[in-house]
């Protein structure tokens, strides 16, 4: 039944267990009493963050399911297919920011589907990798089967290079031999994926690349004996490649072409595959066999680079590489060359943008010219360098800011989606995390439960590409060292009053 009154509103909060009685007498008091509309008491329980707009519809529709799952609590939705719906949530109990795969309400009631759900749940619960995305709990909430995961704050590979094209070399290897690692672990427990692509990807805003769905995953007999076989599903580009190459449910040297075009991929900002939904053309032979070589489209590319990669799509799955040992062997100390080699001189230069930094914002927070105010809010700093966070919390104290501090740029994002939120504004070196910085400042105006958390990039004046990457608007701004306090507070008190 939909709520008609405030009142009426409140009861099914705490019915839910979704806003505590001491968060919901506060709101009251902001409101001057309960005789208020149900839409205004709705609308000061978003204001504060204490429901999400999606949790507030649900509730004005009158529903009363789908609120929580196992110990999750929904904040809203972030993806759907035509298997299931997965959703942004917080653990009720710790805190900790999760993602929940619902099992669309139509698949319930299919023993395929649900065997294939299940499939996935007991796979992941077997995976614990730092590139594998962790299964924590599985279940029936109303008839609805769920799992719950860990949340990786960040976006998928195909999302990253639709976006920005082409990843750089250095940055590239090193996420391919992250995936590398992740699978051989996998392989080495008996457990393939069967439907690697770039959409089962996540890249972190740290820099983590993670594997994701492992729901068509298979044991394979030549691995250990930690699962039976399951069927061995196989999605049509598998079935094709196999069929192509000539064998059957040929899983570990399938995942490892899959895989290959997935580097392909990032190295060219274009796919191996030609991309489509039509059946026909997956199915299509001259789709494997018409790749354009990558030496070809790259030829600039390292050559040792392009024979590791070139070798993992080869149509022979006796000319590829036989397992991803082989594959990690090859591939690991290339990555360490190019990566030494393309990043020493960006090095050098960061390092001397950060001294110049640091000594432009002592010269401003020197107590003979700071000024001691009230605290005036609390402010979020992500900053690697222990000098500088000293350095930054003694200039935004001298503001007159309490300032919590953390290297960790997840970890910030994550403290900033508690409810009620730690901090007022989130601050975001750009000098101590380059372009992953720049990512967790763009994704803020993007997500739902996000984009209401004010934040400031700071940026040395030399970082040109960054600050032309960085989306600024009402509440989201770029500022420049040298800092200057009056400028800095204006920003603040301007960014803070519009988050209200």
């Amino acid at each position: 039944m939909k709520p008609s009154t405030a009142d009426e509103l409140a009861h099914r909060l705490e019915q839910l267990d979704l806003v505590q009685p001491v968060h919901l007498d506060a709101v009251w008091g902001d409101l001057g009493g309960r005789n208020v509309p149900v839409a205004d008491l709705g609308a000061a329980l978003v204001r504060r963050e204490l429901l999400t707009g999606y949790q507030l519809d649900r509730l004005l529709r009158g529903e009363e399911q789908g609120f929580f799952y196992g110990r999750a609590k929904i904040l809203y939705q972030i993806g759907a297919g035509s298997f299931s719906r997965v959703y942004r949530a917080i653990h009720a109990d710790t805190g900790r920011i999760l993602a929940v795969k619902v099992l669309r309400s139509r698949h319930s009631s299919d023993p395929d589907k649900c065997k294939s759900f299940q499939r996935e749940a007991e796979m992941g619960r077997l995976l614990r990798h730092p590139n594998i995305v962790a299964i924590e709990d599985v279940g029936m909430e109303h008839n609805s089967s769920y799992i719950t995961m860990e949340f990786v704050e960040g976006q998928t590979l195909r999302e990253l290079v639709r976006v920005r094209g082409a990843i750089d070399l250095p940055r590239a290897a090193g996420l391919i031999l992250q995936l590398v690692v992740g699978l051989d672990y996998a392989h080495r427990l008996g457990i393939t994926h069967r439907d690697l692509k770039a959409s089962n990807v996540l890249i972190s805003f740290t820099g983590e690349a993670k594997l994701v769905d492992f729901g068509l995953a298979g044991g394979d007999t030549t691995g250990s004996k930690t699962l039976r076989r399951m069927g061995q599903p196989r999605t049509v580009d598998y079935a094709t490649l196999e069929n192509l190459g000539g064998v059957k449910d040929d899983c570990v040297r399938s995942d490892i072409y899959f895989l290959g075009t997935i580097a392909y991929l990032a190295l060219c900002g274009v796919s191996a595959l030609t991309e489509s939904r039509d059946r026909a053309v997956r199915t299509d032979p001259r789709r494997f066999t018409g790749v354009e070589p990558l030496g070809f489209r790259m030829p600039d590319m390292p050559r040792d680079i392009v024979e590791v990669i070139s070798r993992m799509v080869q149509i022979d799955p006796h000319e590829r590489w036989q397992t991803m040992m082989e594959v990690r062997r090859a591939l690991e100390p290339l990555v360490a060359k190019h990566h030494a080699g393309g990043t020493a001189a960006a090095a050098s230069t960061a390092a001397h943008a950060v001294a110049r930094r640091v000594s432009r914002v002592a010269a401003k927070v020197a107590p003979s010219t700071a000024t001691q105010a009230a605290v005036k809010g609390t402010l979020m700093l992500a900053e690697a360098s222990s000098q500088e966070q000293g350095e930054l919390r003694s200039f935004f104290k001298q503001l007159g800011f309490r300032v919590l501090l953390t290297e960790n740029l997840e970890r910030a994002l994550v403290r900033c989606s508690t409810t009620p939120r730690a901090a007022d504004c989130l601050l975001i070196s750009a000098s101590s995390f380059g372009e992953a910085g720049v990512e967790v400042f763009n994704t803020l105006s993007q997500d739902p439960f996000l984009r209401k958390v004010p934040a400031i990039l700071l940026v040395d004046p030399t970082q040109h590409e960054l600050i032309d990457l960085a989306k600024i608007d009402d509440l989201r701004r770029v500022v420049a060292t040298p800092l200057q306090p009056a400028e800095v507070a204006k920003i603040l008190t301007e960014l803070l009053a519009g988050s209200e």
